[in-house]
């Protein structure tokens, strides 16, 4: 399937798995929740960070370790690699169809709660899990790596469950440890397994207002902004046109803007990155009424959070990133990796009337040299930190297209 065709994006995932989600029900008499053995109370493990995103390894009834973001937006394991699932003989699969976005044909994944997890020292058996036929997610393509499936509401219900972003490392502990736990403390409300957050955003247009949102940190957005009083959100004065992903049903569109002051608890940022899909793309298919929107890890990775599902709240401590501009993509186009291992780097998307379009770039183009390096030199976040800072700065790209090799001359503009 061509990428141009099946873009990856945090929202297209998110949309997704609320679907996914949704229609799975999985019920069963065993323990839900990770167990440490003995007199264990405390661990903790090193995690990957991706463009924004927490991965974690684990291992699937033995076997592993696999590649798997950690989401507080999900509450069954979803395993998004069918290669794998062969491998780990899971049995007593059942057979379930997802509806999907707009005019989109259902798919189908497998259902079953015959899967044992182990995290670091904990462990939970039979967790209830989604298999998909269908690797729609393509994650590995979007960050670079292997990435083999998804896990959210099981573990972080579990323990209490540090993720210190400046330092990738992630703590977690029994309530019973004792642990004091440093930070603001943020209630959390639990709805359908997902944390929800009261947040502000301030701006001349709207004035000063409280909204609820999804606490998502695998999303990899800073906000997206859907709903107010139950109808689409409403646009800022200066916004861009964007693809912001694709649903089981086709392209989620919709644009780009920011929102001049977010706060959560007594933090405050400025010029906040925004998505805002369209109403009947995404906010329509959304099964909670009062949600606002979504907030995502662009936020979230600028905290170390401390989550509590027991107590029904999070807690934030500024990091080194808080003060990080928020910024989009200056160059205006998707990168993607056809093939991780040999880090070939493929155009998936281009802006309308960005620098990529105005330079001659075209979907499906291979990247093979930048600034004259050639691109194995580089891992997929490289790339992607090169496209996103650096206004103003001139970019040389050689692409191979249809079998001849062409150069390329782009220059890096923040366009919102």
């Amino acid at each position: 399937m061509k990428w141009s065709r099946f873009l990856i994006n945090a929202i297209r995932v998110k949309t997704l798995l609320l679907l996914l989600i949704v229609s799975l029900t999985i019920k069963n008499s065993y323990a839900q929740d990770f167990q440490f053995s003995n007199d264990r109370k405390k661990d903790a493990i090193s995690f990957l960070l991706l463009k924004n995103l927490v991965v974690i390894p684990i291992y699937i009834n033995e076997k592993g370790p696999f590649n798997f973001i950690l989401d507080t937006g999900v509450g069954p394991m979803i395993i998004s690699d069918p290669h794998i699932a062969d491998s780990l003989n899971i049995k007593d699969l059942r057979t379930i169809k997802i509806s999907g976005l707009g005019k989109g044909d259902e798919i189908e994944a497998y259902v079953s709660s015959a899967v044992n997890a182990r995290i670091g020292k904990s462990r939970l058996n039979h967790i209830p899990t989604a298999i998909l036929k269908e690797d729609l997610f393509r994650l590995s393509s979007y960050l670079g790596m292997p990435i083999h499936g998804i896990l959210g509401y099981h573990f972080f219900k579990s323990f209490i469950v540090e993720l210190k972003y400046s330092s990738k490392r992630m703590i977690f502990y029994v309530p019973s440890y004792g642990r004091k736990i440093k930070g603001e403390r943020i209630p959390l409300e639990m709805i359908n397994d997902k944390p929800y957050a009261k947040v502000q955003v301030e701006s001349p247009e709207l004035g000063t207002l409280t909204l609820k949102m999804l606490v998502d940190n695998g999303a990899s957005h800073a906000i997206s902004l859907e709903t107010l009083n139950k109808d689409p959100f409403p646009l800022p004065p200066v916004t861009i046109q964007a693809n912001l992903g694709v649903g089981l049903g086709g392209p989620i569109s919709g644009h780009i803007g920011r929102i001049p002051l977010f706060k959560i608890g007594s933090f405050e940022l400025k010029n906040v990155l925004t998505a805002y899909p369209k109403y009947e793309e995404v906010a329509a298919k959304v099964f909670v009424n009062d949600r606002n929107g979504n907030l995502g890890a662009d936020i979230l990775n600028r905290f170390d959070i401390t989550f509590d599902y027991a107590d029904n709240a999070m807690y934030l401590r500024k990091n080194g990133n808080f003060k990080r501009p928020f910024q989009h993509d200056m160059a205006g186009m998707e990168v993607y990796s056809e093939d991780t291992q040999l880090q070939r780097y493929f155009i998936g998307r281009i802006e309308p009337g960005s620098p990529a379009e105005e330079g001659g770039l075209l979907a499906e183009d291979e990247i093979v040299y930048l600034n004259f390096a050639p691109s194995t030199s580089y891992t997929l976040s490289d790339l992607n930190k090169i496209f996103r800072d650096g206004n103003h700065k001139t970019v040389i790209i050689t692409v191979l297209r249809k079998g001849d090799l062409l150069i390329r001359i782009i220059k890096l503009k923040q366009r919102i």
